[in-house]
């Protein structure tokens, strides 16, 4: 039995309190649903500003009336060290997923993106601290490699920030092995690589590449490249990233703690690729993509060309193997987006929200 099976069935055993923050949001919401079907109990924080509740709502019908008892959601910010203190308290695991997260967005608002992502960031580091938390799992980014050129990508080598948002997740890199040297704080960071599947948003000036396409062929609209489509990204299903949270979440190899890793599949896929693929995986739904074409444009700013990940310190200290391949990983988000980008919440979600939540 493979290290993540045996892990999944300990957990199980052994419930205990997590906090999931960003937990309305597509990674946050896909932990949940995880942790809730492992049995254990989670706080979610989030502010909304990003995640919805539609994605709640959707993890409480898969999971179940008696599972999703196991849940308590705070509508609060991390910008509040007070919501912070609330949302840790009594809790064993932190997995810290709340941030502003696209690269345009933050050259536009660089502001926003600092206190978010880098005060957020502190704030959960010190209630963490103050609450006794045994293990701080944060999301980090492939965007911390900067103008590196090096390929693939290895945790030890960055170089220059492109955006405010690969500067404010290397800040919280820096964060976490200040507080572990200062105040022995157990961290673990994941630099994530092109995330994707079923509850990322479509919708919206920076949306993600992978939903956004999805959505537009769905919707007859036109699809655009920046670029002439050989920039590539090494896309990572969201089950993998789960699989990796959970790893680092509980890993008891002191070797492995205090570390940032890169969450990845290990493989480059170019925009050109990408377009093919989701076009033939929806053309038997649509056929009327057939001879459908991408839109070129100008290349982004911030965006690097190249992107690609050497997943091998994660596969040695973490035990990580993603085991979510490409296709498998666009065939599942586009059944998931084929049915449900029309379909509205039915019901309300209870919400508790803390004496001093500030709302963005």
């Amino acid at each position: 039995m493979r290290t993540y099976e045996v892990l999944q069935e300990r957990i199980e055993e052994q419930p205990s309190t997590w906090l999931v923050t960003g937990a309305a949001g597509f990674i946050g919401s896909n932990l949940l649903e995880r942790l809730l079907r492992l049995n254990q109990r989670v706080i979610g924080l989030d502010n909304l500003a990003t995640g919805s509740r539609a994605n709640l709502l959707e993890v409480k019908r898969l999971v179940g009336e008696q599972k999703w008892a196991n849940f308590r959601f705070l509508e609060g910010d991390i910008r509040s060290l007070r919501d912070c203190h609330e949302a840790c308290h009594s809790v064993r695991y932190v997995l810290h997923q709340a941030a502003l997260g696209s690269v345009p967005q933050s050259i536009d608002d660089p502001i926003s993106y600092h206190a978010t992502n880098v005060t957020g960031f502190l704030n959960m580091q010190v209630a963490a601290r103050d609450a006794g938390v045994s293990r701080f799992v944060y999301a980090s980014s492939s965007a911390t490699y900067g103008d590196d050129p090096g390929m693939p990508k290895v945790e030890p080598t960055v170089g220059r920030p492109l955006s405010p948002y690969a500067l404010t997740k290397y800040a919280d890199e820096m964060y976490a092995d200040l507080f572990a040297r200062c105040y022995g704080r157990d961290s673990i960071g994941l630099r994530y690589f092109n995330v994707f599947g079923p509850r990322q948003d479509p919708n919206g000036a920076y949306a993600a590449v992978i939903p956004q396409w999805v959505a537009s062929m769905i919707r007859g609209e036109p699809v655009h490249i920046n670029g002439d489509g050989q920039t590539a990204r090494d896309f990572c299903y969201i089950d993998n990233v789960v699989q990796a949270n959970l790893l680092a979440a509980t890993a008891d190899d002191e070797a492995a703690i205090n570390q940032v890793y890169n969450i990845a599949l290990g493989e480059k896929t170019t925009l050109s690729q990408l377009f093919e693929m989701i076009r033939g995986l929806l053309e038997p739904r649509y056929p009327r993509l057939r001879d459908s074409r991408p839109a070129h444009r100008d290349f982004r700013s911030g965006d690097v060309q190249l992107s690609q990940a050497d997943i091998s310190k994660a596969t040695n200290l973490l035990g990580y193997r993603p085991d979510r391949r490409l296709k498998e990983g666009l065939a599942k988000a586009v059944e998931w987006y084929a049915g449900t980008l029309t379909a509205q919440p039915a019901a309300e979600l209870s919400v508790v929200r803390p004496a001093t939540a500030s709302k963005a």
